[in-house]
């Protein structure tokens, strides 16, 4: 039986719950990070946790924990599990308050650690890629909530995933509200023109991921030119290769958008050369 950590106590997968007045129910108010385990190994765990700590800081979150707690909690609820190959869930909400908005009736942030399996896509998917499609739905303006911020608030995401259903795909191109490409629904997205690595810079409204991070640097090594610049629609028909990462997702090749077939319809050279040395790396 899965075990899940809350706030410091192990519970069975059926009874583990929170409290129906925790701001992170009613309100959405808390952070999360989502991390890998490889073959007995957190990847980039001290990178996951910092961001953690940054995106709580930035909310008013005071953390119950210090960052050497969290990771210890991690590693014991991996251990609990028998895991060693995993994906992490590790979230922290506002905690328990009343009905109303007010953070400061909210006496202690809880803590969460799920640990499980995760496979988000058939493992068809990745050999043949993916379609996707350009959401409706723009991406939250950056100064109203920043998205360096991972908060439990995905609604914005979920609206534009929600048309990628509509539409027969599995994920969907998200915009800024200056009509440049920002991000997937749940991922970064990198293209390839002329053998030039190109993804959205911070400053277009991202997440700035921790596997889309580790990519660049792997590019890098590997001689890739690597530029982060503004990207619009017109420069994902016309690219050789697009491509997707995220932590759940890993790396996945985009191979159909809007129904432009991306370079010869099949996952490209540069991103199968990644690929390989990122499974290498993890």
């Amino acid at each position: 039986m899965l075990k899940i950590y809350i706030d410091g106590e192990f519970y069975d997968k059926k009874d583990a719950k929170i409290s129906v007045f925790d701001h992170g129910l009613l309100y959405g108010d808390g952070v999360f990070e989502g991390i890998r385990m490889y073959n007995g190994r957190i990847f980039k765990c001290r990178e996951h946790i910092d961001r953690l700590f940054e995106s709580a800081r930035a909310i008013g979150i005071r953390m119950p924990m210090s960052k050497e707690e969290v990771i210890a909690a991690m590693e014991e609820t991996l251990k609990v599990n028998n895991l060693n190959d995993a994906y992490i869930r590790l979230v922290v909400t506002r905690g328990i308050g009343d009905l109303g908005l007010d953070p400061k009736l909210c006496e202690k942030p809880s803590v969460i650690i799920i640990t499980d399996k995760i496979a988000l896509y058939p493992a068809e998917i990745y050999e043949r890629g993916l379609e996707l499609v350009t959401a409706a739905t723009p991406r939250n303006h950056q100064e109203a909530l920043s998205p360096r911020i991972k908060s439990l608030n995905y609604l914005n995401n979920i609206m534009a995933k929600m048309e990628g259903h509509q539409a027969g795909v599995r994920e969907v191109i998200m915009l800024n509200l200056d009509g440049y490409v920002c991000e997937c629904s749940a991922d970064n997205i990198f293209i390839v023109k002329n053998g030039v690595l190109a993804t959205p810079p911070p400053s277009a409204g991202i997440l700035k991921g921790i596997t889309r991070d580790t990519i660049m640097d792997i590019a890098r090594e590997s001689g890739t030119e690597v530029r982060e610049e503004n990207i619009t629609r017109f420069d994902l028909y016309v690219a050789d290769e697009v491509f997707l990462c995220g932590t759940a997702a890993e790396l996945i090749a985009a191979v159909k958008i809007d129904g432009r077939v991306i370079g010869d319809g099949k996952p490209g050279p540069v991103f199968r050369k990644l690929l390989g040395k990122f499974r290498e790396l993890v």
